[in-house]
């Protein structure tokens, strides 16, 4: 996308980000530093810079800028109060995914979609098998998160899935490493995996742009 573009996508994120803050704290009722305006803000407007350097058409670029918009919100909220609301979980998923539907039908790139589709099922399985065999370790809301991740790599392809999922497991390995290695955290420590499991799949995305 032009610079141009690009810089009006984040400064969109970054504005919904900062006006939907405020819903969020009420959602999870917490005052928590994370749920302050301007966390989500820059958020935004950081997801919405990569939703612009990764799209290729303007329906896509829509629904990377809703995941933008959904997943600045799920990290600071993740991050305060170690939770995933379907509340703002179930909206994103379903602007995304609608968006993406008509990506499909504006560009006719309906393999795009149906390997999302078949990305978001694959992916949503596979947490929900690790979120039964530990539910310690992976919540619900976890899974809940990785159908909309599933489907927007899945739109970028099969390498882009399996380097977003991959991604998002080694982002949390490392910063519980370093969090151990600082006297943070400990190996019983309670860690926030839904911003590492976004990281990762920015990182993914990032991978099959490149690849491109």
């Amino acid at each position: 996308m032009p610079p141009l573009v690009i810089a009006i996508a984040a400064a969109l994120c970054a504005a919904a980000a900062w006006l939907l803050t405020p819903w969020a704290r009420r959602i999870v009722d917490s005052s928590s530093k994370w749920l302050h305006r301007w966390v989500p803000g820059v958020l935004g407007a950081a997801f919405g810079v990569g939703a612009g350097l990764v799209a290729h058409h303007w329906t896509v670029l829509l629904a990377l800028c809703a995941l933008a918009v959904g997943c600045a919100l799920l990290v600071a909220v993740d991050l305060a109060v170690f939770r995933l609301p379907d509340a703002i979980v179930w909206p994103t998923t379903g602007l995304v995914l609608a968006l993406l539907l008509l990506a499909a039908i504006v560009t006719g790139e309906w393999s795009r979609f149906g390997t999302a589709m078949l990305a978001m099922l694959a992916v949503g399985v596979g947490y929900f098998i690790l979120a039964f065999i530990s539910p310690a370790s992976l919540g619900l809301g976890d899974v809940k998160l990785s159908l909309v991740l599933g489907l927007v790599l899945g739109w970028f392809g099969w390498q882009a899935v399996f380097f977003g999922i991959l991604g998002g497991f080694i982002a949390l390995a490392l910063v519980a490493l370093v969090l151990m290695a600082v006297r943070r955290a400990s190996i019983k420590s309670d860690l926030a995996f839904g911003p590492w499991m976004i990281v990762g799949a920015a990182a993914g995305l990032a991978v099959a742009s490149v690849g491109a």
